[in-house]
């Protein structure tokens, strides 16, 4: 596995975990789905899918608010030189994956 792999597998373990402990939205369920980091480690795209999607402006807007808990809260355990800032992205992969299974299914 590449180095970059590694920092993004081991981002997206933390930052779930996290999740868990430091928000709270009720009725909603958010999940990670992938964390993509740039090379010089400044950036992490942090995909995430929300359900129901009607959260979705919220949630987003939750997690962007605590940003700086999560990277305190994960600066001692990832001993990262630099905490990458977080981008926080609404994966559309899966509505759109549901999408085509209606259309398979209507030819079907």
């Amino acid at each position: 596995m590449a180095r970059m792999d590694q920092v993004n597998s081991l981002l997206h373990h933390e930052l779930a975990e996290a999740l868990n402990r430091h928000l709270d939205l009720d009725g909603c369920l958010i999940t990670v789905t992938e964390v993509i980091c740039s090379p010089d480690l400044k950036e992490a795209k942090i995909l995430v899918s929300v359900l129901p999607e009607k959260f979705v402006g919220t949630a987003l807007a939750k997690l962007r608010h605590i940003s700086g808990d999560l990277a305190r809260d994960l600066r001692p355990r990832l001993k990262f030189k630099n905490m990458p800032t977080f981008i926080w992205i609404f994966d559309e992969r899966l509505l759109q994956a549901a999408e085509l299974e209606k259309v398979f299914k209507e030819i079907e």
